[in-house]
């Protein structure tokens, strides 16, 4: 299935592992699990595809709330997944990006994120960008408090957007959300200003790069004005 005008910055919300799990009997975990594989999938199928970018929600500011042990279980997926996909990047010239309040994070977490980037920093492809420990309301408060702390006495669109978790990170074209929700639950709130939605109520752990692609497909025939007239 060719396609074009393919979105340059694609967004997905992962969402339902826990349902794909208890629908099965299964412990949440195995969801994240699973999850997780459907995570590599997508990542390689967008790089080959011809994205630019891919944002992924992993983990919220607001996911604190859970069970202290999924919690856990998810950092430590989390790991294990920088650290054994790290040739898997390399071999398909992905560069990969963590974003969010990383600070807040285990100790051990943070340094796999930032190993992970050293090593893909060259990768020229596209950039995979994991948004952990994530909110967009937070990242616009701690972009507006550091550009405060460094002198700017005015803060337009363009100071603030250098202040971001990730600077060069280009607004949403296309946001993906899976699991049958339709609400963006606090992600990339400045970048998605004129995102295109699109939602399914597949699973994440069921969603496929058949499905990725009717997405992109759904998207390229959208006509996009923001705000203006053709």
């Amino acid at each position: 299935m060719e396609i074009s005008n393919l979105p340059a910055h694609v967004g997905i919300i992962m969402d339902g592992n826990g349902r794909w799990a208890r629908q099965r009997g299964l412990p949440r975990i195995e969801g994240h699990r699973v999850g997780a594989q459907t995570t590599e999938e997508i990542v390689i199928a967008a790089s080959k595809i011809g994205i630019k970018y891919l944002s992924l929600f992993a983990f919220s500011t607001e996911n604190w709330k859970r069970p202290k042990e999924e919690v856990e279980f998810l950092f430590h997926l989390m790991y294990e997944y920088v650290k054994s996909k790290l040739s898997l990047f390399l071999e398909n010239n992905v560069r990969f990006r963590a974003m969010g309040r990383l600070w807040e994070l285990p100790p051990y977490l943070q340094e796999g994120f930032k190993e992970m980037e050293e090593k893909t920093s060259h990768c020229s492809g596209m950039t995979a960008v994991f948004a952990v420990n994530y909110g967009g309301k937070q990242e616009i408060l701690d972009a507006v408090n550091r550009a405060i702390k460094d002198g700017h006495a005015e803060i337009t669109e363009e100071v603030l957007r250098r202040y971001l978790y990730v600077p060069e990170l280009p607004d949403l074209d296309l946001l993906i959300r899976t699991s049958g929700e339709l609400r963006i639950s606090n992600f990339l709130i400045w970048q998605s200003a004129y995102t295109e939605l699109w939602f399914t109520e597949t699973l994440w752990p069921d969603f496929t790069e058949e499905e990725f692609r009717r997405a992109l497909l759904d998207y390229s025939k959208r006509e996009r004005r923001f705000g203006g007239i053709k």
